[in-house]
């Protein structure tokens, strides 16, 4: 079906100019929509192909996607702002929803493209990630009353580290690849650690931290910013929206713009946690968020980033002991050199907890003054 049939479904008025591929995105194609407004001006959208085998239920991605950003939207209207600049539009089709299913099968939807807006693939400096930890602690704090269970699971049990735990402990025994006389040190390190994969999950549980509502890929290149002062401007790939704790949107964002060498490093030595990059993400995302927190809930941003960096080593592992399914590899050992620089990182956050605590702690008593 040709592209400006489907741009055609949604609710537009204007032609269609140009339409080209945008963006570095892994998992949906992605275009740039140039459309001719009635009255001669031009205005850029964004026409997205989603991925429906990683996200099978579209209904669940849209329906979380457009009550949170009409969620948004009101809340930057009673601050005063511009919501049409501080959030995503997501525009329906004919039938009012808010994806389109093609011919062939493939789903779509349209959105607004933000003039004005730059993004970066990586923060190159302290005070960059430290506006990272301010606009995610901004977004949270936008959906601070928005009742998170409302929201579908669009992933199930994405972070639900016990649930992750059960399924590598499945995988070591089925040991698919015969791999596993390969790795039994990192095998042992994850086993050892099971309290720690329950600690988050067990606190969700027993109402010790609030349920949130979570972007789940806190990725810098997810945030708009201002292309003339730098400055965070709106969230965007909000495919991932779910009901989770703050701890994973912060935890996540710490996992990898704080670790000292590349995701998949092979010289354990150059591999830690830079306390100092965790402090200014965490000064960052307090500014933002924390007056919202529970001192509980600032504590879990410390254990938090030790359980989804765990998470993240035993799906590697996990991954590298099935043959390589999931995550594309280069060479053969890839999965376990990623998974080692995980656990390295892990290994490093059990001896500076203690710091890191301290600092979270810092930065929420200081919101509370604010």
């Amino acid at each position: 079906m040709d592209k400006k049939d489907i741009v055609s479904q949604f609710l537009l008025s204007g032609e269609v100019m140009s339409m080209t591929p945008f963006g570095s995105g892994h998992i949906n194609d992605t275009y740039k929509v140039v459309v001719k407004n009635e009255d001669g001006t031009t205005a850029d959208y964004i026409l997205q192909r989603l991925n429906t085998n990683v996200f099978p239920d579209p209904e669940v991605l849209t329906d979380n996607a457009t009550k949170v950003t009409h969620y948004i939207r009101k809340v930057l209207r009673a601050r005063g702002e511009d919501p049409e600049r501080g959030t995503i539009r997501f525009y329906p089709t004919r039938e009012g929803k808010y994806y389109y299913i093609d011919n062939d099968g493939l789903c779509w939807r349209f959105e607004n493209l933000i003039p004005g807006t730059v993004s970066y693939d990586l923060a190159t400096t302290p005070e960059m990630f430290e506006a990272t930890g301010y606009a995610f602690g901004s977004f949270m704090a936008d959906l601070a009353k928005f009742p998170a269970e409302q929201l579908g699971e669009v992933i199930a049990n994405f972070h639900h580290t016990g649930k992750r735990f059960e399924t590598f402990e499945k995988e070591v025994k089925a040991n698919k690849s015969g791999r596993a006389d390969t790795c039994r040190e990192e095998i042992d390190f994850a086993l050892a650690r099971k309290e720690l994969a329950l600690s988050i999950v067990t606190a969700l549980e027993e109402k010790k931290i609030p349920l949130r509502v979570t972007h789940n890929d806190t990725k810098i290149n997810n945030i708009l910013m201002d292309a003339v002062t730098d400055k965070p401007v709106c969230i965007i790939d909000l495919d991932t929206i779910m009901p989770g704790a703050a701890c994973y949107d912060f935890g996540d964002s710490i996992r990898f713009g704080a670790s000292s060498a590349l995701e998949d490093e092979k010289d354990l030595s150059k591999v830690y946690m830079k306390l100092e990059l965790f402090d200014v993400y965490a000064r960052g995302f307090m500014k933002a968020m924390g007056k919202a927190l529970t001192l509980e809930e600032a504590r879990s941003l410390a254990l938090g980033s030790m359980v989804i960096t765990f998470e993240t080593g035993i799906r590697f592992l996990g991954d590298y002991l099935n043959g390589d399914v999931y995550f594309k590899t280069a060479y053969p050992e890839h999965n376990l050199v990623r998974a080692r620089t995980q656990f390295k990182l892990v290994a490093d956050m059990e001896e500076k907890l203690p710091q890191m605590y301290e600092i979270v702690e810092k930065y929420f008593y200081e919101a509370q003054k604010a």
